[in-house]
């Protein structure tokens, strides 16, 4: 336990001095367009694929309904 208490003793310090200086964002107007851009890319790939979902639960439902009718007329 105290091995714990040294070693915890020595590191708290050195932790608290790790960020002397406040942070500075030197990101140029380059840096957001290229983020905006791959955004961008981000969404133009999600709305394809949302639409292929519906469309897929939208089957789905059909070919559910059309089972349950062959049931219905089989009883």
């Amino acid at each position: 336990m105290k091995t714990l208490a040294t070693i915890i003793g020595t590191i708290a310090p050195a932790t608290a001095f790790a960020a002397s200086t406040p942070h500075v964002d030197d990101s140029g107007i380059f840096s957001w367009i290229f983020l905006g851009f791959c955004a961008l890319i981000v969404v133009a790939q999600t709305m394809p694929a949302i639409l292929l979902l519906l469309g897929m639960v939208k089957g789905m439902k059909e070919v559910v309904k059309g089972e349950m009718k062959t049931v219905e007329h089989k009883s």
